[in-house]
């Protein structure tokens, strides 16, 4: 069975407040924060992109367990942020771990599913015999223009996780998608912030794909939300997965452990794979998780993940950060720092 050999995530140190945000536009920043239920966010510092944090969590995956980078056959990085229009960012990840030159690899874009997308092209790539090992990665340093509503969550992290059939530490049963052409939100080439429609963002987008694509998943699978210890559903803010979780019949304790957008806020191709790790933190063997990830666009990818004994044998979670670590080890920076850090405020030359 193919399914996860090991994992890592990583979450920049740096963080904004929502009500600092709101300061600066003279909004409320109580009632802002209230109404997306998310706090805070993480800002990547002057010297992180998605690239370094592609490959700070590969290394913490390889940490957790060692695997032959040899035996890497691909990376895929899936990011709405890139640091190279031209230029795959999944190259250097796999120069940094010692994988190349042997291997496949591709940058992915699908807005914020890209991360789950790259884990289907490795299942894929391992079922077929073509590679042992692949890496799927999603990270984001998101973007939000000043002032726009996406700037109180678009934040930084991913997470990267090690796809194979030898003793995996949770078996993928099985995977499923559900994909329109509904333009919620869209950057075209060479515009510093996305666009989006708002009307589109809840019913037609958001709620219509990740319910779409779960119903397809319970019932190919003959499931009930019940049948499952856990849920992680894309994060955009924290009120979009609490209600979607309960549209489809979850309960706020199974998405509980995976839901770290209050603190996080949203890391777009990150968001689904930094909530599966933060699971995985705690997941127990035999514990059974259900993971549905959203992108505009639009589409959604579902997964029905069993763990197995191996979590607790084969690989050592304290080796590297959890998702909780990374949110605790954090230093706040005011609008002015943040804006610096973001690029928003440049130099002249």
């Amino acid at each position: 069975m193919v399914g996860i050999i090991t994992y890592g995530a990583y979450i920049p140190r740096f963080r904004i407040k929502t009500e600092e945000i709101a300061r600066v536009w003279g909004a409320n920043g109580a009632e802002i924060a209230a109404g997306l239920g998310v706090k805070e966010k993480a800002v990547p510092d002057l010297d992180e992109d998605t690239l370094t944090i592609s490959v700070n969590a590969a290394r913490f995956a390889l940490e957790r367990r060692s695997v032959n980078p040899d035996e890497i056959g691909a990376i895929y990085v899936g990011s709405e942020s890139h640091p190279y229009a031209v230029k795959p960012t999944a190259a250097t990840v796999g120069e940094a771990i010692g994988a190349t030159p042997v291997m496949t690899a591709a940058d992915y874009e699908f807005a914020c599913k890209a991360g789950t997308a790259g884990i289907q092209t490795c299942m894929g790539l391992v079922k077929s015999g073509m590679i042992k090992y692949g890496i799927a990665i999603g990270a984001d340093v998101a973007q939000g223009a000043p002032g726009d509503a996406l700037e109180y969550t678009a934040a930084a992290g991913g997470a990267a996780f090690v796809i194979g059939e030898k003793d995996p530490i949770a078996e993928i049963n099985h995977t499923c998608s559900f994909t329109t052409d509904t333009p919620d939100f869209w950057r075209r080439e060479g515009q510093g912030y996305p666009r989006h429609g708002g009307r589109f963002s809840g019913e037609p987008a958001y709620f219509k794909h990740i319910q779409g694509a779960a119903k397809m998943m319970l019932e190919y699978m003959g499931t009930k939300p019940s049948d499952y210890d856990y849920a992680v559903f894309h994060q955009p803010n924290a009120k979009f997965p609490r209600n979607v979780s309960a549209m489809l019949g979850f309960t706020s304790e199974q998405i509980k452990p995976g839901l770290a957008v209050p603190r996080l806020g949203n890391t777009y191709s990150g968001a689904v794979p930094v909530g599966l790790s933060a699971t995985l933190d705690i997941a127990k063997p035999g514990d059974r998780i259900f993971v549905t990830s959203y992108g505009s666009g639009s589409g959604s990818d579902a997964f029905d993940i069993t763990v197995t004994d191996k979590i607790e044998t084969l690989i050592n979670r304290k080796a590297a950060p959890s998702v909780e670590d990374l949110l605790n080890h954090k230093k706040y920076v005011d609008y002015a720092v943040y804006a610096k850090h973001k690029g928003k405020i440049v130099r002249a030359a």
